[in-house]
């Protein structure tokens, strides 16, 4: 069952706590950001099996009188606690889910699972009334694990990566770290800049501004710089999440480029979230 009885701050950070690689789309701070930039609330759900706390959700929604329009999204979640998240474990998910918000006329549901595409998962999701849009791709994260030693994760970098790591270290490039969001906007008015002029994909700069916003606060913003002379050739922008972060946006000059600046800041990145005691980047 999904028991939907809201849990304090404390109590949702805490089981978010006993999850390794938590995702940055189910924290509350990302909710924050959403309300701010989206106009979209938070629902929260506590998943029970057999009386135990199986795992935890975070939906996103717009309702418009009452809710007879209603829009939701579930990114990246649920978020399953150790001993749980089976086959048997989604499907009930899914018919609880789908019993709960199901299909109907000015509803329009998006679900995003931590499923990997695979003709059963398609199965699972389509006995709950989901189908796959095949107008959207599908997504795929990257994770680097950081409990080794800096030694280990650099001895571990594929050698192409590594020596321009080790060019970018020769340059007396100076990298500074901004926690509170002071050069955001200055990073932002980059990259959007960037992004039209060479037309990718991306979140806009006012969801990014409220992700600065929401994550500033508590400490789970890093925005760190290259600069050669005293002119930033790249940036970049982290966002931590629980015992995880993930990199949000970069950008980069020409220069920048050339002097393998954006690589130096994802080590240096890697450097001060190990640091932290981050496990996953």
């Amino acid at each position: 069952m999904i028991d939907w009885t809201p849990l304090s701050t404390a109590e949702w950070r805490q089981r978010a706590g006993r999850v390794r690689r938590f995702p940055l789309l189910q924290d509350l701070a990302y909710a924050r950001a959403m309300r701010a930039s989206r106009q979209l609330s938070a629902r929260w759900g506590t998943i029970r099996i057999d009386g135990d706390e199986a795992g935890m959700l975070q939906m996103l929604e717009a309702r418009l009188f009452g809710e007879a329009i209603h829009l939701l999204t579930l990114d990246r979640g649920p978020v399953w606690f150790d001993g749980f998240g089976s086959p048997d474990h989604w499907r009930h998910f899914a018919a609880a889910f789908a019993d709960r918000f199901p299909a109907r006329l000015g509803r329009r549901r998006r679900w995003l699972p931590e499923l990997a595409d695979s003709p059963a998962a398609r199965e699972l999701l389509a006995a709950a009334g989901f189908r796959r849009n095949p107008s959207v791709p599908g997504y795929q994260t990257q994770w680097l694990d950081l409990t080794p030693e800096l030694d280990a994760l650099r001895a571990g970098l594929k050698q192409k990566w590594r020596n321009t790591l080790n060019r970018a270290e020769r340059q007396a490039l100076t990298v500074r770290g901004d926690t509170d969001g002071r050069i955001l906007p200055w990073v932002l008015a980059r990259q959007a800049a960037d992004r039209k002029a060479r037309g990718y994909a991306g979140p806009s700069s006012a969801t990014l501004r409220a992700l600065g916003a929401a994550y500033a606060p508590a400490g789970g913003l890093l925005v760190l710089t290259a600069a050669k002379d005293d002119t930033v050739g790249a940036a970049i922008v982290v966002l931590v999440h629980g015992p995880a972060a993930t990199y949000q946006i970069g950008w980069s000059g020409a220069e920048g480029r050339r002097l393998g600046a954006p690589t130096l800041l994802l080590w240096r990145a890697v450097e001060e979230l190990k640091a932290r005691g981050i496990a996953d980047f």
